[in-house]
């Protein structure tokens, strides 16, 4: 049935009617509150502190504003820069803001808040990213005047703009809250941003804020939206964020989880939006150890790509919610090679290319073994939760049709990190890759020659034509010229398969059918779904909402 439902999903995206005469869209008008459940509790809005916290950044998306937004394609797109030049050298940037820009107190945005921004994440104190701190602080800012200033890096860097997404904070605001204490700052109840919603209020139930209210801002750069306001709740599981759908409390749902998807198809009114999440599963290969070097053999990499059930996976374990992997680069993205197709499940083949690698194929069935007896048998080490244990079960019961002996050895996923894929002590692993929050796709940090020692490059993938690709579109600003640049890494990496790309989840957003206007395309990161919520609307007058106490911390 799940695999059914996700068809649907995909395929079935609730057609509007067509009457006689034609379509009939309807128009947007301004008005109306649309209420969205979180899944998760508020912790601080405050988008230098939202990393850990979802439901934080999806909230901050819509206050705060940033230098560059990012299109579904992963493309630049001006946001709060309103345009920029680039060096030959690719080390140096010239940024203009927009003219009369706007926090939501009606106070001037400048140079000066970014500027001051910039320096937080400098600041020790501040609980970022120790990758984003250290880039930062190898950075120069110079102000040319209130609205343009360039940023010098210590080399070409073209993944850069990556790191312009930060939510921009008011100086006039925090410039005289010490950075030691900017965590526990009663500002982070009482957000001033420079986004498409301004906060208005908290919402209490007794004392325990149960959700946010914000308004619309008039003066917004990107245009004031057709919504007036926008309230999120949160509540502790899906379940419960269904159940309040049902009980007319909110109008969407931020994830559809596995868990209740087969319900929430069952809602006549609910409209659901599916697009691939940034992460992919797959399975690495220790090409560096030599207790199994029949792995360093590209033949049989493939054998074993080939000797996967994929369908079957993603339907009967994922419950449909993924599609088969293509390769280290997501599809959608302006980087992708669309030429690229699945591997196919063909056990035949699989056995047949074993049988050129020079493997002796018992006639019978049984083990596979090498010329000189060894058996072709490793370990694969995976998560210990229920989903990859139960994938690791179907590859393993897969290789054994082909005669491969798979071990299996569960651990928490931090140990497999620190004491299997870090020290490189691994036969075979079966991972997850997150890149979040990354629109650029650079792969270089996972199959990069420099990386394979002590970076992550844990396959040890030693590749150097791959690396130069990788080499070049790191330091060149043409996305032209890096898009080739990839493509050939892509069909280089296919060829090769130093690790094997499975699977990208889904994401499924639900949101009642009296909302219009919302377009949901590739994401790298949940908040994503609101890229364009200035251009939603809402076609019907809104479910009555039930009253609750509200205040202003």
């Amino acid at each position: 049935m799940a695999a059914i439902a996700v068809g649907f999903l995909l395929l079935e995206q609730k057609p509007a009617t067509i009457p006689q005469g034609g379509i009939v869209a309807p128009a947007p008008k301004r008005g109306g509150v649309y209420t969205e459940a979180l899944i998760g509790t508020l912790s601080r809005l405050n988008p230098l502190l939202d990393y850990g916290n979802q439901p934080d950044r999806d909230v901050d998306r819509l206050l705060y504003c940033s230098l560059v937004q990012f299109d579904a394609t992963g493309l630049p797109q001006a946001g709060a820069a309103e345009s920029w030049g680039i060096s030959k050298d690719g080390a140096t940037y010239n940024f203009a803001l927009r003219p009369n820009l706007k926090w939501h107190d009606g106070e001037p945005l400048t140079t000066d808040d970014v500027i001051f921004t910039i320096d937080l994440m400098r600041n020790d104190a501040v609980p970022l990213p120790a990758d984003v701190r250290a880039l930062w602080k190898a950075i120069t800012v110079k102000k040319f005047d209130d609205h343009t200033f360039q940023i010098h890096l210590p080399e070409a860097f073209a993944p850069f703009l990556d790191y312009l997404t930060f939510g921009i904070l008011p100086k006039h605001i925090w410039g005289n809250i010490p950075p030691e204490q900017i965590v526990n700052a009663p500002q982070n109840l009482q957000p001033v941003g420079c986004g498409p919603y301004r906060f208005d209020h908290l919402v209490l139930d007794g004392t325990r804020i149960s959700g946010v209210s914000l308004r619309a801002f008039d003066d917004y750069f990107g245009g004031r939206p057709y919504i007036d306001r926008v309230v999120f709740r949160y509540y502790a599981s899906a379940q419960d964020a269904l159940q309040a759908y049902r009980d007319g409390e909110v109008l969407g749902i931020q994830q559809i989880t596995p868990d209740i998807l087969i319900q929430a198809l069952r809602e006549p009114h609910l409209d659901f939006y599916t697009t691939r999440l940034p992460r992919m599963t797959m399975i690495l290969f220790n090409l560096g150890n030599n207790e199994v070097p029949f792995l360093q053999d590209k033949t049989v990499r493939r054998a074993l790509y080939l000797g996967l059930n994929r369908r079957w996976m993603i339907d009967r374990i994922l419950d449909g919610q993924a599609f088969e992997a293509t390769g280290p680069i997501f599809p959608g993205t302006w980087a992708y090679y669309d030429k690229l197709q699945p591997v196919p499940y063909d056990p035949d083949q699989a056995k047949a290319l074993l049988k050129k690698a020079k493997f002796i194929i018992p006639a019978g069935g049984g083990e596979v073994r090498e010329k000189d007896g060894q058996a072709l048998a490793f370990t694969l080490v995976h998560p210990n939760d229920p989903t990859h244990t139960r994938l690791a079960e179907a590859i393993r019961d897969d290789w054994a049709v082909l005669g491969v002996q798979v071990t299996l050895k569960a651990v928490p996923y931090e140990k497999l990190l620190t004491d299997y894929l870090e020290p490189r002590t691994y036969e075979a692993a079966l991972v997850d890759l997150d890149l979040s929050r990354s629109p650029d796709p650079d792969p270089y940090p996972f199959w990069h020659q420099s990386q394979k020692a002590n970076g992550q490059n844990y396959s040890m993938w030693d590749n150097r034509r791959a690396s130069e690709y990788l080499e070049q579109a790191r330091i060149t600003p043409d996305i032209i010229r890096r898009q080739k640049l990839y493509y050939n890494f892509q069909v280089l990496f296919e060829k090769e398969l130093p690790a094997l790309p499975l699977f990208y989840p889904v994401y499924t957003y639900a949101v009642d059918a009296q909302v219009g206007g919302i377009r949901l395309g590739p994401i790298f990161d949940l908040s994503d779904r609101f890229r364009t919520i200035n251009r939603w609307f809402l076609v019907a007058q809104p479910r009555a909402m039930p009253l609750t106490p509200t205040a202003t911390p």
